[in-house]
């Protein structure tokens, strides 16, 4: 591959789930490596192929997970929830696959080992540098990226303890996000407690300094419009001048999104953050997919997501479309191809400005 002639740019990628993990995964190759330890890299650790074209990376992961065993650890120690944020810093990290594997591994439940049956021990990981550092969850993200040496840097959307209620299509209202995704109706609002949280100062810099913002994929609600009702972030996006990619989700979601296009989702996103144009740009697939997985998705209820292009642009989107599908035991977006288009962009969309 030729070097690119450009500068390395800042991104920001917004999510949770496993959607953010994945695109961490084909962003974080093109990451220019910073001698953050005072320790020369190794010629391994150095762009060539495929270029520097990452001068920062930079994720804001939603906080709001309260079941399994971040919520255990959330009720018992008074921390936020590190599954998600496990998540990312297992993808960012040098050694990804070991990491991953570390870090996904749960303790086994049994009457010997009530106490550590069923975490695992990425989140215990979290949970003792959050300790450590006086309850502060954010500075113990950073000192794990730190010790991991993680091609990245993540910031929790907000240091606040902060839960989830959700007004559902019948008019009841839910609480907690393992109620909210559990209940078989559907979310027409959600809402965050307290309503005045605050996103970390690091975090909006790292927005106004981003050439390249992406939300998604993941779940339309608990993945991310979560992380836009933390006040001040949708404000940063909205005012940023980089570039901002909406990246759909290959298949609708039970309870969250199931029957919504992708133009919906974008409206119902927009509309949680008071109708601001957050998006320049949508990337959608429009490739089709294996008739065994569609048949498996389908006893869920699930079916691929509208790509209505006309409807995108009637709401001041530029749809990006193509093959982003990965197929194997489930559907995952294809993060090497989806990395390598979103790195692009900039560059192009200034090529095709002059």
């Amino acid at each position: 591959m030729s070097s690119h002639p450009h500068a390395p740019i800042n991104v920001v990628a917004i999510g949770g789930g496993t959607g953010l993990s994945t695109l961490l995964r084909g962003l974080k190759r093109y990451v220019q490596v910073n001698d953050r330890r005072g320790v020369p890299p190794r010629p391994e650790d150095v762009c060539d192929d495929p270029p520097c074209r990452v001068g920062e990376l930079s994720a804001i992961v939603t906080v709001t997970d309260d079941g399994g065993s971040s919520g255990r650890l959330r009720e018992d120690l008074k921390m936020l929830p590190p599954g998600d944020v496990r998540n990312c810093v297992a993808a960012l990290s040098e050694d990804e696959r070991l990491l991953t594997r570390l870090f996904q591994y749960r303790f086994p439940s049994n009457s010997e080992n009530n106490g550590l049956g069923g975490h695992s021990f990425g989140n215990l990981f979290l949970a003792a540098l959050t300790a450590i550092h006086g309850g502060d969850f954010a500075q113990a993200v950073q000192m794990s990226s730190q010790i991991l040496a993680a091609r990245g840097t993540i910031y929790p959307a907000t240091n606040s303890n902060v839960t989830l209620s959700a007004l559902m299509d019948d008019g009841t209202t839910v609480h907690g996000e393992t109620n909210i995704t559990a209940s078989k109706r559907s979310i027409t609002e959600l809402m965050l407690h307290p309503a005045d949280a605050r996103p970390l100062p690091e975090a909006l810099e790292a927005i106004a300094k981003a050439d390249l913002i992406t939300l998604g994929p993941g779940s339309l609600y608990t993945s991310l419009i979560t992380n836009l009702l933390v006040g001040g972030i949708p404000e940063a996006i909205a005012a940023s001048s980089a570039k901002r990619v909406y990246i759909c989700n290959l298949m609708t979601q039970a309870n969250e999104s199931l029957g919504l296009s992708a133009a919906d989702h974008i409206r119902h996103i927009q509309s949680h953050c008071g109708g601001k144009r957050l998006f320049d740009f949508a990337l959608v697939n429009t490739a089709p997919i294996s008739d065994v997985l569609l048949e498996k998705y389908a006893r869920e209820g699930q079916q691929p997501i509208e790509a209505d292009l006309d409807r995108i642009r009637e709401l001041g989107v530029t749809p990006i479309v193509g093959s982003f599908v990965h197929e194997g035991d489930v559907l995952r977006h294809d993060y090497d191809h989806v990395a390598e288009l979103l790195l692009d962009l900039p560059a192009r969309v200034e090529s095709v400005a002059v």
